[in-house]
């Protein structure tokens, strides 16, 4: 069977689609079989030979200039939707904010994301928009990462969002990556436009979290060629480490030594390096 992968975002998921017999290149816009109904998407990955493991949808066709028109008209009445659905949103007395709303291409489905703070009883406000839309309407709550890949934007480093740019899914990024590489935990200097921990710091994690793995641990002895002092820094990108050696009148000094000229004793001292 020849599957191609469709994306429906700009940095969406891609998603296996039956290619139909049609001839499909990359960036070609499509119309396809969703259990949700039929949507536009966009070919990311030209058709390859594979038997899928799961049922898989099929292309209908490429898109038309009538296609085009349609899609342009459901962007528009998706543009009043948001507008509208603030107006119930704001007369029901509920606490949420609308991001966008959606019409699948044969408008057979409206989508509508939204964050909030804590849970949203939505009914009323679902009953009310099917009675004016006449159509299977679907809300959808997202997070501040999401939200931000939606929006898009500038980052801290002047630089389009990574979740906007290219990141087509969201990874798990924790505080100790910020520890890993020494930077300081002040939440404005490693948090991004959505107020979450900044998705960069994952990149170079597995490289720091190595480097890490095979220095001193920090206030711990160490010996060197001057003789034991105490490892006070690790500079992981020079590979060195700072060790402050205390006089007996409590003077102390702090000399820096490249990695393999110390030893230390949690089980990766520079002979078992070597």
């Amino acid at each position: 069977m020849q599957i191609v992968g469709i994306k429906f975002k700009p940095v969406g998921e891609i998603y296996d689609f039956n290619a139909n017999g049609l001839n499909l290149k990359k960036n070609d816009g499509v119309i396809v079989d969703t259990v949700n109904g039929l949507y536009y998407g966009i070919v990311a990955v030209e058709a390859v030979e594979k038997e899928p493991q799961n049922e898989v949808k099929k292309v209908l066709r490429k898109v038309t200039e009538k296609d085009l028109a349609q899609i342009k008209q459901n962007e528009e009445k998706a543009k009043k939707v948001v507008a509208e659905t603030k107006k119930l949103a704001s007369k029901l007395g509920l606490s949420m904010k609308l991001v966008d709303a959606e019409y699948s291409f044969d408008t057979a489905k409206l989508s509508i994301t939204y964050t909030a703070e804590d849970r949203v009883d939505f009914r009323e406000l679902v009953k009310q928009l099917a009675s004016i839309y006449k159509t299977r309407i679907e809300l959808r709550q997202i997070g501040a990462r999401d939200e931000a890949k939606h929006l898009g934007g500038l980052g801290p480093c002047g630089r389009p969002l990574c979740c906007a740019n290219h990141l087509r899914e969201l990874g798990k990024v924790s505080l100790k990556m910020a520890k890993n590489q020494g930077l300081s935990l002040n939440p404005t200097g490693i948090s991004g436009a959505c107020g979450r921990l900044m998705c960069c710091l994952a990149y170079e994690d597995s490289d720091y979290a190595k480097a890490l793995s095979q220095m001193p641990k920090l206030n711990s002895k160490v010996q060197t060629p001057d003789g034991e002092g105490i490892d006070v820094y690790n500079n992981i990108l020079k590979n060195q480490v700072s060790v402050k050696f205390v006089g007996e009148d409590g003077t102390y000094k702090i000399v820096d030594y490249a990695l393999g000229e110390i030893k230390f004793g949690n089980g990766n001292d520079r002979e078992k390096r070597n």
